[in-house]
C-alpha cells in the first residue's frame, strides 16, 4: 500500500516542523513486513509504522472481506443503531483483532483493536458510507475513522480506479534496514546516544544512571537501554526522563517500565501515562507486558533536581512551549549541558536564517 501525502501547517503557531506556507510531501509505503518513508527522495525505515499501516490496509471493506476469509472468521450478528447486521470477527496473528459488519452486502463498519507501543492497545472505528459504482465496482466514498473514541480520519473519495497498478519494489535501504545505537562521548559520564531519528542521552550518577529519553518502540529502545547498560557496568538504569508525551517521545516508556525504571514526566503527563502504561498488550505482547512489571511515574512540576556526589542533574517544564504544554528540558550545571527535544533541531548545513517574522516559535520560546 502506498499512501502519497501532502501536508501542511494547518496554523501559524501550531507544533512541529512543518514549513509555515509550504506543503511537504510525505509518501508512506508498507510491503509486507516492512513499512518507509519517503520525503525528499530517500527512504526512511519506519518498522514502527508496520503494524498500524497493515491494520489500514486489511480493514478497508474488500481488505476486511479476504483478511476474514484467510483468519477463519467466526460469523454473528450484532445491532447498530437498531438495525440487524451480519458480522465476521477475527484476528489476524500478531497485527490486530476485527469485527467486520455487512449491511445489504456491503462492508458498512470495522471495530478492530491494535497494538499500540504507548497505549498498549488501542480500539478503533472505521466507518463506510455513500457506496458508489465506478466502472462496475463498488466502493464507499465516505470514510471516517476514530482512534480511542477520538476521530482521526474523516476522507471523502472523489475517485477510484479499478485494478490501478501498484508494482512499487521493496527498496534496499528498507529491507536491509537494522537498528544502529551509537554512544558518543559528550563529557564526564555524559553519552550522546544516537544513530536513529531520534536520540536520547545517558548521564552516570554515583550508584546508577539516568536515561533521558526512551523514544519510538521497543524495537529502538530495548537496543538502547542495552547500549546504555554497557557504558558503566553495574550501575542500573534507575530513571528515565521523558521530554513529552507525543507518541514518539512516549513510545519507549513501556520498554522503561518492563526494565524497572521510574519514569520521571511532567505533572500534566501523569495520569494519561499512568492510564496508558496500565493497559495491557496481549495481541502481540510487548516488553512491560512480558516483565510482568507495573509502570512507576515520579511527576515533575516547574523544577526537579536529582543531586548526589557525582553530580546534579535540573529538570525544568519550558513554559508557554507551542509544541506542548508538559514540555522538559534537563540542564547540567557543572559540564554547562542542555538536553531538549523538539524545542529546536538544527536545520541543514548552511541553511539561511529564517526570514524577520518567521523564527519557528518553539525556538523562540526557547530562547526565552
Amino acid at each position: 500500500m502506498r499512501d502519497e501525502v501532502v501536508l501542511q501547517r494547518a496554523e501559524a503557531l501550531g507544533g512541529g516542523g512543518y514549513p509555515h506556507r509550504a506543503a511537504q510531501r510525505n509518501d508512506q509505503y508498507v510491503h509486507g513486513s516492512y513499512a518507509w518513508n519517503v520525503a525528499g527522495g530517500n527512504p526512511a525505515p519506519g518498522p514502527r509504522f508496520v503494524t498500524d499501516r497493515v491494520h489500514q490496509l486489511w480493514i478497508t471493506p474488500y481488505g476486511a472481506l479476504r483478511a476474514a476469509l484467510r483468519n477463519n472468521a467466526q460469523a454473528g450478528t450484532r445491532t447498530v443503531d437498531g438495525k440487524a447486521m451480519t458480522t465476521y470477527t477475527f484476528t489476524e496473528p500478531n497485527r490486530f483483532r476485527a469485527t467486520v459488519f455487512v449491511d445489504g452486502g456491503r462492508v458498512v463498519r470495522v471495530e478492530s483493536r491494535i497494538p499500540d507501543p504507548v497505549l498498549g492497545e488501542t480500539d478503533v472505528v472505521t466507518t463506510y458510507a455513500n457506496y458508489r459504482d465506478f466502472g462496475g465496482f463498488a466502493f464507499p466514498t465516505s470514510i471516517r475513522q476514530a482512534q480511542g473514541g477520538h476521530p482521526t480520519l474523516d476522507l471523502t473519495v472523489r475517485e477510484v480506479t479499478p485494478n490501478a497498478p501498484a508494482d512499487f519494489a521493496l527498496p534496499d535501504a528498507v529491507r536491509t534496514a537494522s537498528e544502529r545505537v551509537t554512544a558518543d562521548k559528550v563529557a564526564d559520564g555524559v553519552w550522546f546516544i544516537a544513530g536513529g531519528s531520534h536520540n536520547s542521552v545517558a548521564i552516570e550518577m554515583k550508584d546508577y544512571m539516568i536515561l533521558v529519553e526512551s523514544p519510538l518502540s521497543d524495537g529502538r529502545s530495548l537496543p538502547v537501554f542495552a547500549e546504555v547498560k554497557k557504558l558503566a557496568q553495574g550501575k542500573p538504569i534507575r530513571y528515565v526522563i521523558n521530554s513529552h508525551a507525543h507518541f514518539d517521545h512516549a513510545g519507549g516508556l513501556r520498554t522503561a517500565a518492563g526494565e524497572g525504571a521510574t519514569i520521571i514526566t511532567q505533572a500534566q503527563n501523569k495520569a494519561y501515562l499512568e492510564r496508558a502504561l496500565a493497559t495491557p498488550s496481549t495481541i502481540a505482547p510487548d516488553h512491560l507486558q512480558k516483565s510482568g512489571r507495573k509502570a512507576r511515574i515520579q511527576a515533575v512540576g516547574e523544577k526537579f533536581v536529582i543531586s548526589d556526589s557525582a553530580r546534579t542533574v535540573e529538570l525544568y517544564r519550558i513554559a508557554d512551549s507551542h509544541h506542548t504544554d508538559s514540555l522538559l528540558m534537563v540542564y547540567l550545571p557543572k559540564e554547562k549541558l542542555l538536553i531538549e527535544a523538539d524545542a529546536y533541531t538544527p536545520g541543514p548545513p548552511n541553511a539561511p536564517a529564517p526570514a524577520p517574522g518567521m523564527a519557528n516559535p518553539n525556538n523562540v520560546t526557547l530562547v526565552e
